[in-house]
């Protein structure tokens, strides 16, 4: 054999050698399409120091992505990794068999991630991590600092102060809450914004253990609050939709609205000058714990019949790095949920401080396994509750009633 022979082997060897690590193609698909431009550099970071690897970012309208998730995984058409919800959402594509199961073995990262954010990407029939959680959402009640100092306003304490500084915006010509119900899942976000306190985490522990259910006097005395501070939600707002709502708070038309943490860095793309507060709605004490909703948004999670599965395990193990948990907080204003993160923005430090006393934002968690789901029966009798056409004691009723048909501490 000549030394040409040799030379075009090694050459040839080499290249078969590389061939797997330059086909390593992953296409990611996300519903956030507010992030792209943030996501496409959290990509070129971990490109850089995995050559060989290219990932392709694709977002889709949020309302229709669970649709196009599933369609595509179905089809065998769909993405190497993807953003999927959690609880309920993410389990009727795991379930199916779409996800790859992951766990520190896998992910070594994912050590030391609370035990909440990964149970919320967890299979509860066989105990299977499916995703890398992203992010925890706060719901609580959201200010407008001018409009609080120009009326000389602070942050309630009590029920009674709640409705009395509303009162007092009022009177002033200024809409206490910019909030309206038209968009359903605000019905349903408006209760743990507001009304937590109200339910107390005595309620919420005896939900659990199965000792109350929803026609609880803890419970429909909360949606009678609702209901009664509604009266300083702006006129018509039974048909104002979320981003009309939104624009009247960044306007400086109304003092507060009812909403996430994820509203923050909104409010402010959309109005830079405003300046934010915020704080847990209070109970009807001063002593009485101040609660704020809190749930995990979702998760990254690889395609089980993914062609470049250990490319796809090592994006997954980037994402659950503090390395990239302390660029999420830091560049688009949010929860990481990854572990020792800290936070450069003051309100963000703010929320994860209100988050040492919450509890989780309750349908989204715990009532959206089954059919009917416990956001859609709540969504649909806070609507009616606000337009007049039940009661709080009939909408918690007809709640458990229809729970019943599939969570088991409510049947008979």
């Amino acid at each position: 054999m000549n030394r040409t022979t040799l030379r075009i082997g090694a050459a040839l060897a080499a290249v078969l050698v590389a061939a797997p690590a330059m086909a390593q193609d992953l296409t990611f698909w996300s519903w956030r399409q507010e992030d792209r431009a943030q996501y496409e550099k959290f990509i070129d970071t971990f490109e850089a120091a995995n050559p060989g690897i290219t990932v392709t970012f694709e977002t889709f309208e949020a309302a229709n992505y669970n649709t196009i998730l599933s369609t595509a995984l179905a089809g065998g058409t769909g993405p190497d990794l993807m953003m999927v919800r959690a609880y309920g959402g993410m389990e009727a594509i795991a379930s199916a068999g779409y996800l790859e199961p992951i766990s520190v073995d896998t992910v070594p990262n994912l050590k030391g991630f609370a035990e909440s954010a990964l149970q919320a990407e967890t299979m509860r029939s066989d105990s299977t991590l499916y995703a890398v959680p992203f992010a925890s959402q706060t719901q609580f009640v959201i200010y407008n600092k001018g409009i609080f100092d120009a009326n000389g306003l602070d942050e309630p304490q009590t029920w009674d102060e709640f409705i009395a500084l509303s009162q007092k915006l009022k009177d002033a010509g200024v809409m206490a809450f910019a909030n309206g119900t038209a968009t359903a899942w605000q019905n349903e976000t408006i209760v743990s914004d507001l009304v937590s306190s109200i339910m107390t985490r005595g309620f919420y522990d005896d939900l659990m253990a199965g000792k109350a259910d929803f026609t609880d006097a803890r419970f429909t005395n909360a949606l009678a609050k609702l209901k009664d501070i509604s009266a300083y939600f702006p006129d018509g707002f039974i048909g104002l939709d979320y981003p009309s709502a939104q624009q009247l708070f960044v306007s400086g038309l109304a003092g507060m609205f009812a909403g996430g943490s994820y509203e923050l860095a909104t409010f402010k793309t959309m109005n830079p000058d405003i300046e934010l507060g915020i704080f847990a709605a209070p109970g009807e004490a001063a002593t009485d714990e101040k609660l704020v909703g809190i749930y995990y948004d979702g998760g990254y999670a690889a395609n089980a019949s993914g062609k470049n599965k250990e490319a796809a395990l090592k994006f997954l193990n980037y994402v659950a790095s503090q390395e990239f948990g302390q660029a999420f907080a830091n560049t688009l204003n949010n929860i990481s949920t990854v572990p020792g993160v800290t936070f450069d923005n003051p309100l963000l430090a703010e929320v994860a401080e209100l988050n040492q006393h919450s509890i989780p934002y309750i349908m989204l968690v715990h009532f959206r396994f089954g059919e009917p789901s416990g956001s859609v029966l709540l969504q649909e009798e806070v609507q009616k509750l606000m337009a007049g056409q039940t009661t709080p004691e009939a909408a918690g009723e007809r709640i458990t009633k229809e729970l019943a048909a599939w969570y088991a501490p409510f049947k008979k």
